[in-house]
């Protein structure tokens, strides 16, 4: 009995298909964040996670749903057509505009920990056979925060959509304007936002994501400006944090206030959608538009 209980069992023709399709998945998502060690700690529900258990899940936690925050080349991983995204703009490099005491170390810091450039990786790939440029912003960068350079890479990205008359999807993800940079970092936000407006007015699709967490000078521009606005479950979106505005009018906010379910229902976002079903709407809305060649 206890030989049959390591025997090793061959598998149906559709559990070596699911088989293929859960090590295609792993293999992919690995390349770009492999989880350190055999477990995580859910930060919402506290239990630990198999790793395998997230990567399987698409980085959410199987106990209470929660979304782990995922890095961009996960993100674009998991939207994009395999083997198609061009990376466009690499190598910008930030300034020092206020000479702020430690901020060009904090910036190398950054860097060397999260084997990124910038807050923003941005570029060209195909959704579904369909080509769209993409932004992806990564909150383990200095907290998604927007300087120069960030919007700098994400108007020019927008400008080469408007050029090649194709639409771009902004997948935001922010604690706001970089403060290091004063006055130049809240620059960003007019400057991202006559870029979409010229690409509205060539006629051609933008379609914004939000993901936990979109606030601040983000929020307050590109981030809900999309003809189409998506957000991921859960996310906080919203200009001032929760906490801000409670001690500033002195009152109790409403349970959910500024989470993406909270915005869908008072109007601010047109649906919500799941990380796994993501890929496949982005498609259909991008199918569902005709772009002039």
């Amino acid at each position: 009995m206890l030989k049959e209980m390591f025997k090793k069992r061959t598998l149906t023709p559709q559990e070596k298909k699911q088989a293929e399709r859960v090590k295609k998945a792993k293999d992919t998502l690995l390349e770009y964040q492999a989880p350190e060690g055999l477990f995580q700690k859910c930060s919402d529900c506290g239990k630990p996670v198999y790793n395998e258990d997230i990567i399987e899940n698409y980085y959410i936690c199987p106990h209470c749903g929660n979304y782990f925050r995922i890095r961009p080349r996960t993100r674009i991983a998991m939207v994009l057509d395999r083997n198609t995204f061009e990376e466009w703009d690499t190598g910008l490099a930030t300034s020092d505009p206020l000479e702020f005491p430690g901020y060009l170390k904090k910036l190398e810091h950054q860097k060397s920990v999260t084997n990124l450039e910038e807050a923003v990786i941005t570029g060209k790939g195909k959704i579904g056979g369909s080509e769209a440029a993409i932004a992806v912003m990564s909150a383990d960068f200095m907290m998604g925060s927007m300087g120069q350079v960030v919007g700098e890479k994400i108007t020019r990205a927008i400008e080469r959509a408007t050029d090649q008359r194709i639409p771009i999807i902004i997948f935001t993800c922010s604690g706001g304007a970089r403060m290091q940079e004063g006055i130049i970092s809240l620059m960003q936000m007019e400057k991202t936002s006559a870029a979409l407006r010229r690409h509205d007015q060539a006629g051609l699709l933008y379609i914004s994501v939000l993901t936990d967490p979109t606030t601040g000078g983000v929020t307050a521009s590109f981030a809900m400006l999309g003809d189409v606005i998506l957000a991921e479950p859960g996310a906080l979106v919203g200009f001032a944090g929760p906490r801000v505005i409670e001690q500033t009018i002195g009152q109790k906010l409403p349970d959910g206030f500024q989470r993406s379910e909270f915005l869908l229902e008072h109007g601010f976002v047109d649906k919500i959608v799941e990380r796994k079903n993501l890929r496949k709407v982005l498609a259909t809305i991008i199918r569902s538009c005709c772009y002039e060649s």
